[in-house]
């Protein structure tokens, strides 16, 4: 299957199909040593969690001492929920970030005039949840699981299956319950623009299992083509 994906602007549509290579995020570091495997094995992007409830949090110090060393090529991403815009630009200079990721309740317009490029991560359970994600004026979309009161982390998937009629309003990005074992299968399914874990790639919440970041990656780039 081939999903259909925006580029923020109407009637300017791509396609993510079996000749191009899906995007890779890993969300949710706490550990320079866990950030070097995952660049050696080839990610895309790494992400930072500015969420104190999350056990991924991470302070602003913490933030840069961990992007601090990063080679070029590699794009650095903030999570946030509901954070004011004063926070959200005092972690982009300070951290250095490329991309904001709002992953709360933050309204289309909470993500104008932002400093950096935006995602907005929406939680879907059925076809309802699509409904206005079209105005949101962003450079992704990241789509993940609809689960009481938890904004991402929680390991749980939704039915990929919705996703074969809708057609995304920007690139689309895939997360929700993903792991080594299901990453092949989503790629497959979905053809989404990237995707984007945490969870799946833990040995404990907040502990990343430098195995399991190997092997996802590798799982990811065997689909994608």
């Amino acid at each position: 299957m081939t999903a259909l994906l925006g580029l923020g602007k109407k009637n300017k549509v791509m396609k993510i199909g079996p000749n191009n290579a899906v995007r890779i995020k890993i969300c949710g570091f706490t550990q320079k040593e866990d950030l070097q495997v995952a660049i050696q094995a080839g990610v895309d992007a790494i992400g930072l969690v500015f969420y104190p409830p999350s056990p991924r949090s991470v302070t602003l110090d913490e933030g840069e001492q961990l992007v601090a060393e990063l080679p070029p090529f590699v794009t650095v991403t903030g999570l946030f929920v509901n954070a004011s815009r004063e926070e959200i630009a005092t972690a982009c200079a300070q951290c250095k970030l490329d991309i904001i990721q709002l992953h709360g309740d933050e309204t289309p317009e909470d993500c104008l005039d932002l400093p950096r490029r935006v995602i907005k991560a929406a939680r879907i359970a059925t076809q309802e949840d699509f409904n206005g994600l079209d105005k949101y004026p962003v450079s992704g979309l990241l789509l993940d699981a609809k689960t009481k009161r938890v904004y991402g982390g929680s390991g749980e998937s939704f039915d990929w299956s919705l996703l074969s009629s809708y057609h995304a309003p920007a690139p689309l990005i895939l997360a929700g319950g993903l792991n080594p074992d299901n990453v092949a299968q989503a790629v497959r399914q979905v053809r989404p623009y990237g995707v984007d874990v945490s969870t799946g790639v833990e040995s404990t919440p907040g502990k990343k299992d430098r195995k399991k970041i190997i092997r996802f990656i590798q799982e990811v780039k065997q689909a994608s083509f």
